[in-house]
């Protein structure tokens, strides 16, 4: 399993926001947003429904793997998929960062995987709770 996800009660815009400030409390900035939606209506003229993905970074997570890999920059940020589904639901999805760094098969990663993750397991958990 690469990923998690929650359904979350709230519009599309609203989960963007409130994930947003949700991976802030755990210390995660946002260092990428790619908004497929406008990408493929800008670029090929097509409709899809809202789907974005914001790549979260921790600052002092992502230092400690630097130092212990430095290739790891190719599995990160994490990324976090927020899209509309075909009802109007909106999907919460989360990569999985103990699966990620597992590719690496280092113990030291694989730990450090592991405690990112429950801060991305904390968030989904507080989406689930709103």
């Amino acid at each position: 399993m690469y990923g998690f996800s929650t359904q979350v009660n709230m519009t599309f815009e609203e989960a963007t926001s409130r994930v947003t400030e949700l991976l802030k409390e755990q210390g995660f900035g946002i260092l990428t947003e790619i908004n497929a939606h406008k990408v493929v209506k800008d670029r090929l003229g097509l409709e899809m429904r809202p789907y974005r993905i914001l790549g979260a970074c921790n600052p002092n997570f992502a230092h400690r793997a630097i130092e212990q890999e430095p290739d790891i920059g190719l599995l990160l940020p994490c990324n976090v998929l927020i899209r509309e589904e075909a009802d109007g639901k909106v999907t919460v999805a989360f990569m999985d960062p103990q699966s990620v760094m597992g590719l690496v098969q280092r113990r030291e990663l694989e730990e450090l995987g592991t405690d990112v993750r429950q801060r991305l397991l904390n968030v989904r958990d507080s989406l689930q709770t709103n």
